[in-house]
C-alpha cells in the first residue's frame, strides 16, 4: 500500500508543482510542467479509494459523495500546505493536489518592479491579477499580502475557496474567510466584508457576474481590492469584466472600472532551460491615458498604450518572454506557444539570434 506521507514528501523534496493519483498509473508529479511517475506500484480503485480517506475531512467526504467531487486545503505539518481536487472519473476516485509552497515569495524573486509595491500603498482601487489555471497567480497574490501585512498597518480580509496560503499577523491583521466553511458564497463573503471594517480584501476569483459587481463597489468605497480572473492579457482582462454585463449597463461599467482600475497584472509560468519555472508578466497600469481608452470603448488600444508606456512600468508579455529567451532563460518553443503575436515575435527571434543571446 503506497503511502500518502512518502509520496507528498517527494514531492516537496522535488519541488514538484502537482501530484496526481488516478487508478491504472503510479502517482505522478508534475515537475516543471511536465507529469513524470514515481517508481512505486500502479495504484488500483482501493488505492485510490484508501489515499483519499487518510486525506479528506469527513465533510469533504459527504460532498464527493453527493456530488461527484470536492476540494479542500490541508496542511502537511509545517512543511508545506496543499490544494486538494478529489473527483469520481469513471466510477473510480482521483486526486489532484497542488503543491503551495510554505515560503511566500519576495518581490525581488518574482521580479516585479517597485511601480507595483508602489501601488499597494494606494486606499482604494482595483488591482487584478489574471492568467490561465496553473499559472502562479495564488502566488503571486500572496507576495502582495505580504508586502502589504509587512509594510502597512491595515486590516486584510481573504476570501478564497480553498484557503492557500496562510498569513500571520504582522504590522497588518488578516482575517482568511474560507468560502463553503465560513461563509456560503463569494458574492456573500464581498457584501459581509464591508461591514468588516476592511482596509484590504483579497478576492480568490471574481467568478461571476455578482462577485465582479461587488469587488469594484468596493473598490470604489474606499477599499484596496486584489483579486484574479481566468484571462490571458490585460486587454482581455478589460473586455471580459465588461461583457459579463448586460449591454445596457455597460458603458456605466466602463466608466466604474476606469475610475477604480490600479493595475492588471497577466502572467503565465515558463519552464526554465534549467529546470523548473520562471514568470512572464504583462503589466498595465491605469495611467489616465489608459483610462481614458476604457471609458471610451477603445480596448483594442490598449497593448499600443502598453508599448508606448515601457518607461512608465509596462510591458507586454510577449517582451517579456523576449528578454528570458534573449537571456537564455527559456526556449524558442516556450516563447512561441506562449506569445500572443507569433509573427512578430517570430522575426523578433531571428534578431535576437542574429546578435547573440546571453
Amino acid at each position: 500500500m503506497i503511502q500518502v506521507e512518502k509520496v507528498l514528501a517527494a514531492a516537496i523534496t522535488k519541488e514538484a508543482e502537482d501530484i496526481i493519483f488516478t487508478v491504472g498509473r503510479p502517482p505522478m508529479l508534475r515537475l516543471s510542467g511536465d507529469l513524470k511517475p514515481l517508481r512505486t506500484e500502479t495504484l488500483g480503485p482501493e488505492d485510490t479509494v484508501a489515499l483519499m480517506k487518510s486525506i479528506t475531512p469527513e465533510r469533504y467526504r459527504e460532498e464527493l459523495q453527493e456530488e461527484g467531487s470536492t476540494d479542500f486545503g490541508f496542511d502537511f505539518g509545517d512543511k508545506a500546505r496543499f490544494r486538494v481536487a478529489v473527483f469520481r472519473q469513471q466510477g473510480n476516485v482521483c486526486i489532484v493536489l497542488r503543491l503551495i509552497p510554505s515560503k511566500i515569495r519576495s518581490f525581488d524573486e518574482l521580479q516585479l518592479g517597485p511601480r507595483i509595491q508602489e501601488l499597494l500603498f494606494h486606499p482604494r482601487g482595483l488591482f487584478l491579477v489574471t492568467g490561465p489555471t496553473g499559472s502562479g497567480k495564488t502566488s503571486t497574490l500572496a507576495t502582495l499580502v505580504d508586502h502589504i501585512n509587512s509594510t502597512r498597518s491595515a486590516h486584510i480580509i481573504t476570501i478564497e475557496d480553498p484557503i492557500e496560503y496562510r498569513h500571520q499577523h504582522k504590522k497588518s491583521i488578516v482575517s482568511h474567510r474560507e468560502v463553503g466553511v465560513d461563509v456560503p458564497s463569494f458574492s456573500d463573503a464581498l457584501r459581509r466584508a464591508l461591514r468588516e471594517a476592511p482596509d484590504v480584501i483579497l478576492v480568490g476569483e471574481m467568478r461571476d457576474l455578482e462577485s465582479t459587481q461587488l469587488a469594484m463597489m468596493a473598490a470604489e468605497t474606499g477599499h484596496l481590492v486584489l483579486a484574479t480572473i481566468h484571462t490571458q492579457s490585460a486587454q482581455g482582462t478589460i473586455e471580459r469584466i465588461v461583457n459579463q454585463f448586460p449591454g445596457n449597463e455597460q458603458e456605466q461599467i466602463r466608466t466604474q472600472l476606469a475610475d477604480t482600475l490600479l493595475a492588471v497584472l497577466s502572467q503565465t509560468l515558463v519552464p526554465r532551460i534549467e529546470g523548473g519555472l520562471v514568470a512572464a508578466y504583462e503589466v498595465l497600469l491605469a495611467t489616465p491615458a489608459v483610462r481614458h481608452l476604457i471609458r471610451d470603448k477603445k480596448t483594442h488600444r490598449i497593448d499600443s498604450a502598453i508599448q508606448t508606456s515601457r518607461e512608465k512600468g509596462m510591458q507586454l508579455l510577449d517582451d517579456h518572454l523576449l528578454r528570458h529567451y534573449s537571456h537564455s532563460v527559456i526556449g524558442r518553443t516556450e516563447v512561441m506557444t506562449r506569445c500572443r503575436y507569433p509573427e512578430d515575435v517570430a522575426k523578433a527571434l531571428v534578431r535576437i539570434d542574429a546578435e547573440g543571446r546571453a
